[in-house]
């Protein structure tokens, strides 16, 4: 009887660690940053100022069809995380109508899990 409610007990502990762990990863956050394309983010990721790199990244090569191929995302406390395929879409209609033409600073919201958002919003950043 002692033997199953301590088995019972230490399931229960797993399960809600568990739990836990994975509701830490996927929480909702919001991110300040700049719009970088996923094929310039590595070499933007080895410069001494990470973020000064990121903000002084073309909107042009970002719309490129091979960058924006690549996947869109954004440099945010000197990392990048990358967008969901609705982010991209996102990004790429603010980068579109956007008048600066290097640096753009974003605000995104949505759920972050490791270096990937899912996107529920993106707006220009002041």
């Amino acid at each position: 009887m002692i033997r199953k409610t301590v088995y019972s007990f230490g399931a229960l502990v797993a399960i809600l660690s568990l739990a836990a762990l994975i509701s830490a990863q996927d929480k909702k956050s919001t991110l300040s940053g700049y719009i970088v394309d996923k094929m310039c983010a590595a070499g933007t990721a080895k410069k001494d100022d990470v973020m000064a790199a990121a903000a002084n990244h073309p909107k042009s090569c970002a719309l490129k069809e091979k960058c924006l191929a690549s996947g869109l995302g954004v440099f945010a406390d000197g990392k990048f995380y990358e967008f969901d395929a609705k982010g991209t879409e996102m990004a790429k209609t603010l980068l579109e109508k956007s008048d600066k033409e290097n640096g753009i600073k974003v605000n995104v919201e949505g759920a972050v899990s490791g270096s990937q958002v899912a996107v529920s919003k993106i707006t220009a950043a002041e």
